[in-house]
């Protein structure tokens, strides 16, 4: 079943392909709050992310012929924005993985509740992560992808991915258990 969105999604996309101007203007105003929020996931700060995000529609224009209909355009659309934030993840990739969470705390067991944040706080959380840990958590438990499609896309061994992304949950679950332990305070 197509709703409103889609058939208007795919009208705008029809004009894009002939070059119409207006046509690709409406489909970005359209789609971008969405691009944005998934380029946040993978960027440090919202200029970063709209700078993936601005790669993403260039790239999407570029090959805007490629798309076959298999699957949702918006879902196509959406992989070339993780694409973007992969390709400029590969291109400031210059640092070896080091756990620069000094403040981590890492200490086994630790309860935390994860319902009590609001997604805000747990997306600016996931932001903070190291790069490479930031893209491997949200590649994994956001967009789905597995560790060997992580691994072939970041440059790094499957096992290397496995190991990136629990160090990226224990990583959370500590600033989590921080925050909620913080909040349990203020509000006893």
């Amino acid at each position: 079943m197509t709703t409103n969105n889609d058939n208007r999604l795919n009208m705008l996309w029809e004009g894009c392909l002939r070059n119409d101007r207006k046509q690709q203007e409406m489909l970005y105003k359209l789609l971008a709050p969405k691009m944005l929020a998934v380029c946040m996931r993978y960027a440090k700060d919202k200029d970063e992310a709209q700078d993936i995000l601005q790669e993403g529609f260039i790239k999407m224009f570029k090959n805007m012929h490629n798309y076959r209909g298999d699957g949702s355009l918006e879902g196509w659309i959406r992989r070339i924005m993780v694409h973007a934030a992969i390709s400029r993840y590969r291109k400031a990739k210059n640092t070896v993985l080091v756990e620069d969470f000094a403040d981590s705390n890492i200490n086994g067991g630790t309860s935390y509740n994860a319902n009590s944040l609001e997604v805000k706080e747990l997306m600016k959380l996931i932001r903070q992560l190291p790069d490479t840990y930031r893209s491997v958590f949200n590649m994994y438990a956001i967009e789905g992808y597995s560790h060997q499609e992580i691994g072939n896309s970041l440059g790094m061994s499957e096992l290397l991915s496995r190991t990136t992304l629990h160090r990226a949950r224990t990583i959370l679950k500590n600033k989590i258990s921080s925050l909620t332990s913080i909040n349990t305070r203020c509000y006893a």
